[in-house]
């Protein structure tokens, strides 16, 4: 071999090396002085409801810490996948975010047909929070504990009624798993969302429903519902003698309303990390676990890489329980 080959060789080598070496300080760089403008929070859900009030509440603390206004843009539609799909095809450089989770990230691309893959279209930043599912019924109902719906839907199978917000919800999901898990035939009602599920269970045209603890926690404190059972590690603090799905002889019942922030996938890793980093210090803040815990929601750490994790979990947990029990949207 030649010197002069060899030295374009080296040559050739070192001006990989210098080029990929200045990608990375380009990404610091960008990271350091990011962002630059305004950044965009997509909330797949109309304005009012905890996914917004939880988006603008990490995007006013994450607008404190970095000195950029972020804003909150709600666009709801098609099982979260329209306001989903903005973000997944939005430039990667940190400035159009999604605040996702359960639907947009988990169910709904099985469900419906998603113009992005939930694997592979976002950078993943942090899990802010969980809500775990809480089984409710009237005040003067029959029913109370999971023991007692367990043995009337034994004995009468298909008698006993849970309603949802419709085909494919949070709320039908968690019933068709404890079904599963319970083997019993309880009948799903599913109502076209609003709130006339919860109506008509305080109305007692309803036994039971399975509900997010974020929608469910106000009704229990006004006494409109009573709570039978936790899907919580623990029982949760405001609702201390309600048992958790596991006290009540159902470990395996693990279903959790679940709220995210996502970057669209190829965003720079630098980037991603200082925004996971800041939304590390936010989650520590007593104000907003204590606004977190007021509906419900348990803080989670924030880290990417947990996130990373739980999120193609939920997409995996998901695709098989909407397989087996041949559930379909509405």
């Amino acid at each position: 071999m030649t010197t002069s080959l060899l030295s374009r060789r080296t040559f050739t080598r070192l001006l990989a090396a210098t080029a990929v070496a200045g990608l990375g300080c380009f990404g610091l760089a960008q990271a350091q002085t990011y962002p630059t403008k305004p950044v965009t929070l997509v909330v797949p859900y109309p304005a009012g409801g905890a996914n917004d009030m939880l988006g603008r509440l990490i995007g006013q603390k994450l607008s404190e810490g970095l000195g950029q206004q972020f804003i909150i843009d709600n666009k709801p539609g098609a099982g979260t996948l329209i306001g989903a799909t903005v973000v997944a095809k939005a430039p990667a450089d940190g400035y159009t975010l999604l605040v996702g989770g359960f639907a947009s990230n988990a169910v709904s691309p099985i469900l419906f047909k998603a113009e992005y893959d939930p694997l592979t279209a976002f950078e993943p930043i942090g899990l802010f929070g969980t809500a775990p599912m809480v089984v409710i019924t009237f005040p003067n109902s029959k029913y109370k504990t999971l023991k007692d719906v367990v043995e009337a839907a034994k004995a009468k199978p298909g008698e006993v009624m849970y309603g949802s917000s419709g085909n494919g919800s949070p709320l039908h999901l968690a019933g068709e798993m404890f079904t599963a898990q319970a083997k019993i035939n309880l009948t799903h009602v599913p109502y076209k969302g609003g709130s006339a599920h919860i109506l008509d269970l305080i109305g007692g045209r309803l036994d039971v429903i399975f509900d997010t603890s974020t929608n469910s926690t106000p009704l229990i404190k006004g006494g409109k519902v009573r709570p039978i059972a936790v899907s919580s590690k623990t029982r949760m603090a405001d609702f201390p003698d309600v048992p958790t799905f596991a006290e009540s002889g159902y470990p395996d019942f693990t279903v959790n309303g679940w709220y995210a922030l996502y970057a669209p996938a190829k965003t720079p890793k630098a980037i991603v990390d200082r925004l996971s980093v800041e939304l590390q210090k936010v989650l520590k803040q007593p104000e907003v676990i204590e606004k977190l815990r007021g509906v419900g929601v348990a803080p989670a750490s924030g880290v990417a890489s947990e996130l990373a994790k739980y999120g193609p979990d939920e997409f995996a947990k998901y695709t098989k329980l909407i397989k087996d029990a041949n559930i379909k949207a509405d």
